[in-house]
């Protein structure tokens, strides 16, 4: 007789019917995550948990489990501190990433931002890493250039499949799997370097108080959450944002009001290297300035103290650094 596998019983309990099945607790989504990235799971068995879990839609409980397998397995050197975590995994399909230069500003005003991604999981998006050349950045293979990129700009981009490898080949599984799975919205809230604030993006609606209530379960005391631009933390101008946050613990949500009262055309044709012409004052874009200033303005609201500001008071302090970054640093 077969003995069972010891990953066995937590297929079972997803899998298990209608009334027969529930989710994983905390404690048990942190054993199967961390046979998962120890490659103690059948191939079999993983294709089957990642879709049983996709389809019932993962529980805050689950997220924190498998969080709290990934960290313990991060080496991340003492004393290396960050004011913002950002998490970049969607890619932009229809508009350019006008996002990274939101962060650009807030780097050059001395935000100490991590930037973590993937790219090349669904064909034709643009993604942050493939942006970074633009601005004289580069993804961070350690963390030892992740400290030297914080030092010298004050942000740093790291792949996940260098944070994390065994993840990036979990989401390079998407065209197999013909789906996206948990471990996308896993990694938007890992939060490896501990800041105390943290922006992330999603597409899906009911996905926002999922990541709201995980990041409050985490330990993360303050995070927003944008139903943004194609699932990237950017918020759209020309449409009222959806924004989940946590405040000192607290949870809370509401829009922001939209820039401009109607919808903008998008361009036929992306070319990446109008980020650059935008940020030197080279080339005029509606659309563009507007998601920097609206992106801009929700993440000054989550860095800062003082929260409780109209959104207006937020669009104009941002409004102003943008006018005044340095055209010329790029």
């Amino acid at each position: 007789m077969t003995n069972e596998h010891p990953f066995a019983p937590f297929v079972r309990i997803l899998g298990k019917g209608k009334k027969g099945s529930r989710s994983l607790t905390t404690e048990e989504a942190e054993a199967a995550m961390g046979m998962i990235l120890d490659d103690q799971v059948r191939p079999e068995q993983l294709g089957a948990f990642l879709m049983l879990i996709r389809m019932k839609e993962e529980a805050p409980e689950e997220l924190m489990g498998f969080a709290h397998a990934v960290r313990a397995r991060l080496a991340v050197p003492d004393g290396l501190r960050v004011d913002l975590d950002w998490s970049s995994y969607a890619g932009k399909k229809r508009r350019l990433p006008w996002f990274v230069l939101a962060a650009l500003v807030l780097a050059q005003r001395g935000v100490r931002i991590f930037m973590h991604g993937a790219r090349g999981h669904t064909p034709g998006r643009l993604y942050t890493e493939d942006m970074l050349s633009l601005f004289g950045l580069q993804s961070a293979h350690s963390w030892s250039e992740v400290a030297r990129d914080l030092d010298a700009r004050g942000l740093a981009f790291m792949s996940i499949d260098t944070l994390v490898p065994r993840l990036g080949e979990l989401i390079a599984l998407r065209p197999v799997l013909g789906l996206r799975s948990p471990v996308h919205t896993l990694c938007r809230l890992l939060n490896p370097l501990a800041a105390d604030c943290c922006v992330d993006g999603v597409f899906h609606p009911p996905y926002a108080p999922m990541h709201q209530r995980t990041a409050q379960l985490l330990g993360t005391r303050n995070s927003l959450t944008i139903r943004g631009d194609g699932g990237e933390a950017e918020m759209k101008p020309d449409s009222d944002s959806e924004l989940h946050w946590v405040k000192n613990g607290v949870l809370s949500e509401g829009d922001w009001p939209r820039l401009y009262p109607q919808r903008l055309v998008r361009e036929d044709v992306l070319d990446p290297q109008d980020l650059l012409r935008v940020w030197r004052g080279e080339l005029e874009h509606d659309y563009g300035e507007a998601a920097v200033i609206s992106t801009l303005a929700g993440v000054l609201c989550l860095l800062s103290t003082d929260r409780q500001q109209a959104p207006a008071t937020w669009f104009e302090e941002a409004r102003v650094l943008w006018q005044a970054r340095a055209r010329d640093a790029f």
